[in-house]
Order: C-alpha cells, then sequence, then structure tokens
C-alpha cells in the first residue's frame, strides 16, 4: 500500500533513480496549500507539468476511491498510481481511482499526474465504499524547486521526511542477529539505534545518506510486537514494529553461501536492459556501491538474499543515454566479504534506443529516445507480450541521428507485460523492452547468421535471455519432427550465449528452432539446401491500395523450396527494402516483411519477386495525403474476448491535446475521447464500442486547438 513513488526529471542531474552511472537523491516532500476536511490530508509538490501528489486518511472511515480534476484552462496528459490502485480518465476530464484495499486510518497512497501547464491547482474528492463522500478540496502544489532549496537549509541533517529503513531477516527472534538498513537519511550522521526503549548502539550514514549496520536482540528480549527506533540528535524518530519469535522458533543460522553478482557483462552500451542478481548468504543482505571513470561513488543500492542465498535487484536497470564513457566498477558487500567486478561503457552499438521509464502503466503513453545512422532509413516494430505486432513504421533518420517514437497504450485492450521494440537499421537490429503494468522481464530471443545453408555447412546461432539461464534448443524438421533430442545451453553472465549447429546430414527445406525455458517459448526458421528456382513465380498483395505505415501481406506460388529475393520499389524505382524468403514445400509464397514509409509520396509502387532467371512483378498504389491541418479515419477494429468489437481512430496533423466526439446519428454524444498527439502529430486509438450499442452510421469529430476534422463510420 505504501510503495514509493518517484518522478524522474530529466532536466535536473542526480534525480535519475537507477544503479548504474547516475547518482541518486529523495525529494522532501514538503506540505502544500491544502484546502479539506480534516478526514483527509494531502500534500502535493510539482515540477515543470509533473505533480505528485499524496492522501493521507486521518478519519475512521475507509477511502474506497478518489476523484482528481482540474480547472477550465487545465488538462491531464497522463497519470499513474501506486501499485493496488486503478486509475480511469472519463470524457468530462475526472481520474476516477479505485482500490481493492481501502485506506484505513494513518494509510496514505500517492498518485502522479502531467497536466499541459505547470503548477495546477487540483480539486479533489474522497469516497467511501458506497460512494459516500468523506473528504472534499483543493490542493495547490508547491514548486520542487522551493521544496528541494527549504529540505537543503532546514533539513540537511538527521532524520528527513522520507527517510526509511528495513530490518533483515523481518521475523527476527530474541538473542539473534538482525542487519538494519536505510536510506534517505541526513549524510555523514550519528543516529541512536533502540528496541522498544532500550538502546542498541549507535552508527553513522555515509555521504549520500544511506547506511547498513548490524546488531544483536537481547536474549531477554520478550517474543512479542516490538518498535525497533531510529533517533536523531533532535530527538526526531522513525520507527518499524515488528513480532519477535522466541529461542524455540529461533531460525537456524545459514549455511555460507559464495558471494557472486551476474547480469553485468564486461562491455555495456548505453540504453542496455540488465537484470542484476547474484547469490550470498542466505537472511543476509547485499550492498552495490558503484564507482564511475573517476573512480567516485555514484550509486549505492541494497537487496535482500533469501532463504536459498539468492538476491535480485527489484527493478531491472536501463543504461541511461547520457551515461559518459569509460570504465566503471561495483562493490558487492554482505557484511562478511566483498567482490568487484569492472565493466566499460563503450559506444560501439549502431542502434541505441531506451524508454523513458522502466515500466509504465496501462492508459499510459510508451515512449522511446535514442539515435541511429544518419540519414538513412530506420524500422521499428513494437509487439506486445504475446509477440503480435502492433504498431510499426519506417522512416527516414534525421542528420543528427535522433530517434523518437511513442506508442499510447489503452487500459483493458493492450495486455500486460513485457514490451518489445525492434529496431532495425540496414544489417543492424536491436531489442528494446519495457514493462506494461509490471516490470519487464528479459525474453528467449534466437537468431540466425543468415537464412540459407548448405547441408556441409555450420549454422552460427545467437541467444539473449536472463543471466545464467539454462535454455533448451530443438530443431523441428520439413515434416515438422523432432530432429534429435533438445540441447541445453546456459547463458553466460551477461544473458547470452552462441551454439554452432552442424548441418551434417540436414536434409534439403524449411526447418525451424525453438528455443524454450519453462512456457516460455521462441522460434525462428532457418532453410538447408535451398536453391534459386527454374519455375514460373506468381505473387500478389491482398489490397490494392495502401497508406503509409502499412504493412503489405504478399502471397504466391511458385516451385517448393524455392529462395526468392523480393525487392520493394517506389514510385520513383527507387529501392526501399530486400529481404531472402522462400516457398514452403507445397509452394507457397507468405511474406509480410514490407511496410510502407511513414513519409512515402503517392504513386504507383511496385514488389519484384526474383527466383534465377524468373520473375514477377506485383503493382499496387500508395496514397498519401498533404495534411493541411486535422485528418481523421476511423476503420474496424479487431475483437477482444471478454471487451468486444473495437473500430480504429487515426488522426493526421494534429498539434497538441486531441479530442474526439463519438455522435450517433440522431446527434447524442455516444462517448468523448481526449489523447495528445505524437511528435508526428498522430493520434492512433482503438475505441471500445459500447455493449448495446445501435448498428447505424456514428459520426467521429476530432479537435486540436487549432483545427477539427470528422469523418463517418457505420456500425454493424
Amino acid at each position: 500500500m505504501k510503495q514509493k513513488l518517484s518522478m524522474n526529471i530529466s532536466s535536473m542531474r542526480g534525480i535519475f533513480l537507477s544503479l548504474i552511472f547516475i547518482v541518486s537523491i529523495s525529494l522532501v516532500l514538503i506540505p502544500s496549500s491544502v484546502y479539506g476536511e480534516d478526514e483527509i490530508t494531502v500534500d502535493s509538490t510539482s515540477f515543470e507539468k509533473s505533480t505528485i501528489i499524496e492522501f493521507t486518511n486521518n478519519g475512521k472511515d475507509k477511502v474506497e476511491s478518489l476523484r482528481i480534476w482540474l480547472g477550465s484552462d487545465y488538462n491531464f496528459e497522463s497519470f499513474k498510481s501506486e501499485s493496488g490502485w486503478t486509475g480511469e480518465k472519463t470524457p468530462q476530464g475526472v481520474i476516477i481511482f479505485t482500490t481493492t484495499e481501502a485506506l484505513i486510518t494513518n494509510d496514505s497512497v500517492k498518485i502522479g499526474v502531467t497536466t499541459d501547464k505547470a503548477k495546477p491547482g487540483i480539486n479533489w474528492k474522497a469516497l467511501d465504499e458506497n460512494g459516500k463522500q468523506i473528504a472534499i478540496g483543493k490542493s495547490v502544489s508547491q514548486d520542487l524547486a522551493d521544496v528541494i532549496t527549504t529540505s537543503k537549509t532546514d533539513s540537511s541533517e538527521g532524520i528527513l521526511e522520507n527517510s526509511f529503513f528495513r530490518i533483515i531477516p523481518d521475523k527476527p527472534n530474541a538473542g539473534g542477529d538482525i542487519r538494519v538498513t536505510g536510506d534517505n537519511f541526513g549524510p555523514s550522521t550519528n543516529f541512536e539505534f533502540f528496541i522498544n526503549s532500550k538502546k542498541l548502539g549507535t552508527f553513522d550514514t555515509d555521504d549520500k545518506g544511506h547506511f547498513m549496520t548490524t546488531f544483536q536482540i537481547p536474549e531477554n528480549q520478550k517474543a512479542e510486537r516490538v518498535d525497533f527506533t531510529v533517533e536523531d540528535k533532535n530527538g526526531i524518530e522513525k520507527k518499524v514494529s515488528l513480532r519477535l519469535g522466541d529461542e524455540g522458533t529461533k531460525i537456524p543460522e545459514s549455511e555460507y553461501v559464495q558471494l557472486t553478482i551476474k547480469g553485468i557483462p564486461e562491455i555495456m552500451h548505453r540504453g542496455d536492459f540488465l537484470e542484476i542478481s547474484g547469490t550470498a548468504t542466505p537472511g543476509s543482505a547485499v550492498t552495490a556501491s558503484i564507482k564511475g571513470p573517476d573512480n567516485e561513488v555514484i550509486n549505492t543500492r541494497t537487496a535482500e538474499v533469501d532463504a536459498k542465498g539468492n538476491w535480485e535487484l527489484e527493478e531491472p536497470i536501463i543504461v541511461p543515454l547520457d551515461t559518459p564513457f569509460g570504465r566503471y566498477s561495483a562493490e558487492i558487500n554482505d557484511g562478511r566479504e566483498s567482490i568487484v567486478q569492472t565493466w566499460a561503457v563503450e559506444s560501439s552499438k549502431v542502434i541505441v534506443i531506451a524508454p523513458t521509464d522502466i515500466k509504465f502503466e496501462p492508459g499510459e503513453t510508451l515512449k522511446y529516445n535514442g539515435t541511429a545512422l544518419p540519414n538513412q532509413s530506420i524500422e521499428l516494430v513494437l509487439e506486445d507480450p504475446l509477440g503480435a505486432e502492433i504498431i510499426s513504421d519506417i522512416f527516414e533518420v534525421g542528420k543528427s541521428g535522433e530517434i523518437k517514437f511513442e506508442y499510447k497504450t489503452t487500459a483493458n485492450i493492450d495486455k500486460e507485460g513485457t514490451w518489445t521494440l525492434i529496431a532495425t537499421q540496414g544489417k543492424y537490429k536491436e531489442f528494446i523492452y519495457v514493462g506494461l503494468g509490471e516490470l519487464p522481464s528479459i525474453p528467449i530471443n534466437v537468431e540466425f547468421d543468415k537464412l540459407n545453408y548448405k547441408s556441409s555447412d555450420q549454422a552460427i546461432v545467437t541467444f539473449t535471455g536472463k543471466p545464467s539461464d539454462v535454455i533448451n534448443l530443438l530443431i523441428i524438421d520439413p515434416s515438422d519432427k523432432p530432429k534429435g533430442e533438445a540441447i541445453p545451453i546456459t547463458l553466460k553472465p551477461d544473458g547470452t550465449n552462441s551454439h554452432i549447429l552442424d548441418l551434417k546430414g540436414y536434409s534439403s527445406g524449411v526447418y525451424s528452432a525453438v528455443v524454450s525455458k519453462g512456457s516460455a517459448k521462441s522460434t525462428e526458421t532457418f532453410t538447408v539446401g535451398l536453391q534459386t528456382g527454374s519455375g514460373e513465380i506468381s505473387i500478389s498483395t491482398t489490397k490494392t491500395s495502401y497508406e503509409p505505415g502499412e504493412s503489405i501481406l504478399v502471397l504466391g506460388e511458385t516451385k517448393p523450396n524455392v529462395l526468392l529475393t523480393m525487392i520493394l520499389l517506389d514510385h520513383n524505382e527507387n529501392e526501399i527494402k530486400e529481404v531472402l524468403t522462400y516457398s514452403d514445400k507445397q509452394g507457397k509464397i507468405t511474406d509480410s516483411s514490407f511496410r510502407i514509409p511513414s513519409e512515402a509520396e503517392s504513386g504507383t509502387w511496385k514488389i519484384n519477386a526474383k527466383s534465377g532467371s524468373n520473375f514477377d512483378i506485383v503493382e499496387f498504389e500508395v496514397t498519401t495525403l498533404k495534411i493541411e491541418g486535422l485528418v481523421i479515419f476511423v476503420e474496424e477494429g479487431q475483437q477482444f474476448p471478454g471487451v468486444g468489437k473495437t473500430v480504429k481512430i487515426k488522426v493526421l496533423g494534429a498539434e497538441q491535446l486531441v479530442t474526439i466526439e463519438i455522435i450517433s446519428d440522431d446527434g447524442e454524444i455516444i462517448e468523448e475521447l481526449s489523447f495528445p498527439a505524437s511528435d508526428q502529430g498522430q493520434v492512433i486509438q482503438p475505441w471500445i464500442i459500447p455493449p448495446g450499442t445501435e448498428p447505424g452510421t456514428y459520426t467521429f469529430k476530432a479537435k486540436d486547438a487549432f483545427n477539427s476534422a470528422e469523418t463517418t463510420f457505420e456500425v454493424k
């Protein structure tokens, strides 16, 4: 219930929370000007257009839901709530937050919002389980710059508002040792530590306000609930309450487990995605102290060790895009011993893209920034946790090499889990992972060094996944039968490995490589012994006209097991993309590698399929609109189990916030939606057709700050 909600601010050095390379500081929240009843206390802090609001229940009534809304001159652009709370924005601009675990007395919850203007006044209302109003008020946020100034001048020593500590293990026993670790205390300060009123000792924090120390609980301490207290020189206290076990239930001292760390490769690149873990003595805790190229400590993080001796950082790590190049080191300490591991941050990656956050909530916009080769086209494909392609594009990278990409997710439609952005530029390909509704995990990926091999070749198979995982490689032959037993492969500490697959004895045909770990699987096809064909080729596209950004499905026929080269040509005969593909054992051709670039020009485009001296050409029209103002398109969308039918709404030429009204044929407004336009001036969103909607022609009206447009769509 009281998980910390953090706000990352890219323009201020040191406020990023990241394990590696960036100094982490915590912000002291200063109460804002608040107007409301005594039952609810509201504190909020703003930086530019971002605001964090904390609601604390001081009364006896349980808070089941919260509602927030703005004045007429402000609009919400995005929002985020703590785990266990769900937010939904109504057409009227009210955000309703609900929870399955109500706020009881002294409980609090934090909510983050982004608005179109800075320092908004936020109206709020707290309701009980029956929808009855408990309290209502308005919060005017204090600016973060004032907060930092205040915290530096008034709260630089001792216990701060966001100081916290924990006891390891969390079920201690009388007479046993405990490890105490904490963060966000006054730096380089001495504190006293108590169990109830008995002083157990003192300790000092480091220059970052972090500490880790060990105390022994007295043998004669009763097995009951006790308060562990940290007290500063001014008498300010921070407490943790736990129940002690007795000597009969005392956990025996664990056996020694070697201190290790895995997940850090020898070479790292900006934008890399890492899951850091290792082993240590069970029941202890480890501290990681990170040093930069100048040998200064730039961050510390802690992790608890479970009963089996395993530890893992709570959140995966993204190496920030502005990380200085050079050599770094991490000292890992479990209180008994320490180890040091070093790595280098280099710039050898051609494509460097990272999400703006490691985890997003349903309804938020996934945002990515990075760089690639300038003045060359790049393809970006976003896949959901099931591997379904959600959105993709091909566009020309500018002379600066900078890339921005985003996708507005939709609650109840877009699946929660690990989303993958696949970036391809020429021979270079990168996978970028992010979590929706949960922290991401590194999936299993498999790649071959080429598509077609001779039976005398050795294929180089490359794997990526979670560090030190054991995965299984199984080859499926052209008759859909396993070829031999599964091959176990252990990934290296950096999550990669490769395998040489000897193809001696492989007959001609199309094979599949299936890589699995538990229920997680990944499949990649490769071919052996295919040749260019001597038979006729016939290809076609499933549509005769395409718009920029649309994918192209090519179908065709030729002789079985034939290699083909297909080339996409624009209206000026310029080559856009070339792919190597094949026909299956029935001679069928199926390929979905091509996509119309978002910057495509209208005209007659072609796909040329060639194998040996045989070829075929299919022509189709690309239709583009010169966007001078706002344009809206509506087409039939997917149908989702438990949700129903959807339509796909596409708005082009938009600026700032776009409002979309859906109106029935009798003039009734069925629903009003609001979405911020992307940097390319687009809004692409599904709309769930409400149950019971009558068939008929509906009008979709779009309006931004400058223009409006409308279209109609027939709901059947």
